[in-house]
């Protein structure tokens, strides 16, 4: 993989820790438009440079978005703290539950990887190990690495997932599900790979899509365990993480889903953009030939 410049790279992440430190808690983003009417999107954090860099510039709403972990953004929504027009989220399963909406659409997927600092010697270990054994320097403690909280997000039981997948895809002597995290490690989903700038890490467990975005480098996993190849369901299915509230939620491909609350013109064509937009490929996420698949009683004039 073509390694971006430093300077490149300082530029990309100084935006995203930017973006990040604005949007990873409370933060409303402002994007405005020619037109007066607004449109509210709560959305996964891993969608966040996305939306603010990509879908903005395709949409003549004035948009205000939210990024968080989608599973606070589920059960914010749930509880009734939050009301936005549009809801994305990086796991589908949390419109099973904890939200309920009669209709979503998935429009997009993406896969798990370890991006790295390349000018760090922790990254540069991981580097070497590469696809085949990236996971001995970060089981004998040879680099910081960086994840998401798995009780807030997909991206952070994803990051369980994969572990839990690769200690019996490579055979390893320990369970590199208990002998790799640890509570440090933990950043927001919208910050995380900006602490590369701040030398906090040499590595994280990000989506493809976060590190193509930021112009990081990354080793790639096999699919067996990288979450994105629907061939292997059944064994990404193995693993699970029960969620505070009880849910338990299962081992799948990466898929994003959306869904409207609120249904009006203005904000009818945003939620088109946002599921069918070219700026979704732009970022690095995957959108195969069949996406975007509605499941549910899907609004006349939305599906197809």
């Amino acid at each position: 993989m073509e390694q971006p410049s430093a300077g490149r790279r300082h530029v990309l992440a100084g935006v995203a820790a930017g973006i990040g430190g604005i949007a990873g808690c409370t933060g409303v983003l402002n994007v405005a438009g020619p037109r007066s009417e607004r449109v509210s999107m709560l959305a996964a954090g891993s969608l966040n440079n996305a939306l603010e860099n990509g879908l903005r510039g395709d949409v003549d709403a004035t948009l205000d978005v939210e990024a968080r972990g989608s599973a606070t953004v589920a059960r914010l929504v749930a509880e009734g703290q939050k009301d936005p027009d549009i809801v994305a989220l990086a796991d589908i399963a949390l419109f099973d539950s904890p939200l309920r909406p009669s209709w979503y659409a998935e429009f997009a997927t993406n896969s798990v990887v370890i991006a790295y600092d390349s000018d760090s010697d922790g990254g540069q270990r991981l580097a070497a190990a590469g696809s085949d054994e990236w996971y001995r320097p970060l089981r004998d403690g040879e680099l910081s690495l960086g994840r998401t909280d798995p009780d807030l997000d997909p991206l952070g039981y994803r990051t369980l997932f994969v572990l839990e997948l690769a200690t019996d895809y490579y055979g390893t002597a320990v369970d590199l599900r208990e002998a790799i995290p640890r509570r440090d490690q933990v950043y927001p989903e919208t910050q995380l790979v900006s602490q590369f700038e701040t030398g906090s890490i040499d590595a994280a467990v990000t989506y493809r899509s976060m590190a193509v975005e930021r112009g990081y480098d990354y080793v790639e996993l096999p699919p067996e365990i990288d979450l994105s190849d629907p061939a292997f369901v059944d064994r990404y299915a193995t693993a699970t993480y029960r969620l505070p509230g009880g849910k338990v939620v299962r081992g799948g491909p990466v898929s994003y889903g959306a869904t409207i609350r609120h249904r009006s013109p203005t904000v009818d064509d945003v939620f088109e953009a946002a599921t069918t937009g070219a700026y979704l490929r732009e970022f690095g996420l995957v959108v195969p030939d069949d996406y975007p698949r509605y499941t549910g009683n899907v609004p006349d004039g939305l599906a197809g």
